[in-house]
């Protein structure tokens, strides 16, 4: 999929755990992973803002586009 997901270096950069993520937006820690592992089909908006307010930063910071002809993302099943 083109579409590419950074949760793991925006927490990296806020030294902030998955778990610690987690309870701060309100799912689960198995939920986050999917969305952290580029393997959910969709993301609410609602949980889209809450992962930028927890993690101060903006959409773009969490999400990113690229070309199939780019070859598979990091966070690819490819």
């Amino acid at each position: 999929m083109p579409i590419i997901v950074d949760i793991d270096v925006m927490l990296a950069r806020r030294k902030m755990s998955v778990g610690e993520l987690a309870d701060r937006v309100g799912i689960t820690p198995a939920n986050l992973a999917v969305l952290k592992n580029g393997r959910a089909k969709a993301v609410r908006f609602t949980t889209l803002a809450a992962l930028c307010e927890a993690l101060q930063c903006q959409p773009g910071d969490l999400l990113r586009w690229t070309t199939e002809a780019d070859g598979p993302g990091p966070h690819s099943d490819h």
